[in-house]
């Protein structure tokens, strides 16, 4: 989905996970989101798929899943009154989610997964996992609504390793961001390059600290604040 001089594919390293992930991308973010994440999410584990739309109550494919894993499907989502990876350990996650549950993401800004999730009245009914996030987003070519947003590739990242803890999952993850933090690297390389002619000349090439953040929601996250 890059061009092939920023191609990352040759990071690329599948793992297996028993979860399965169906990341739901909205079609901005399939069509003009150069560096998404969820492509790339979707790469690297070999038990998922991406689904393109916006109101998915009548999407056959969603549907078909959602039948077959009746029971076993949850929505990544945040909520105080959610399962929370991060709480719940061991055998409560294991009754919870199942030997191989089905994880659906919302990926695209939020006011995106917003209106996703009020028109799929499917989705609405499923029950929500979420997880306190106490880390930053190593995004930095990218602005996000608060300081412990993340991006697809680093929520799912999160999610796999709370589900390691839990006995859910048995998955490498040593490498599972690879990719994500190749392409950050790539993109620094270019915006730090004083021979690079995409930028005008008299452009101050300057990476800051994340330390300024929207008044508005942009890219979507998935996270729980302690507190």
């Amino acid at each position: 989905m890059r061009p092939s001089s920023s191609c990352s594919c040759k990071h690329i390293r599948p793992i297996h996970t028993k979860t399965r992930f169906v990341i739901l991308m909205h079609p901005k973010e399939y069509k003009k989101e150069k560096n998404g994440t969820g492509h790339m999410t979707k790469l690297q584990l070999e038990n998922s798929e991406v689904i393109v739309g916006v109101d998915f109550t009548h999407n056959v494919r969603v549907n078909k899943l959602l039948s077959e894993k009746k029971g076993s499907s949850f929505l990544l989502y945040p909520g105080k009154e959610n399962f929370n990876l991060s709480v719940r350990k061991g055998s409560e996650m294991n009754s919870f989610l199942g030997a191989n549950p089905l994880i659906f993401i919302l990926d695209g800004t939020w006011p995106c997964a917003r209106k996703m999730l009020k028109l799929s009245t499917n989705l609405q009914e499923l029950q929500r996992v979420s997880f306190d996030n106490e880390i930053q987003s190593k995004f930095i070519i990218k602005q996000q609504p608060e300081s412990l947003c993340l991006s697809t590739i680093e929520s799912v990242y999160t999610v796999l390793n709370l589900l390691k803890e839990g006995g859910v999952e048995q998955c490498d993850t040593k490498d599972f961001l690879n990719p994500f933090e190749k392409m950050i690297e790539y993109q620094v390389a270019c915006i730090l390059n004083p021979n690079n002619k995409k930028y005008r000349s008299g452009t101050k090439r300057e990476v800051l600290p994340k330390v300024i953040y929207k008044s508005k929601a942009g890219r979507s996250t998935i996270f729980e604040q302690k507190g």
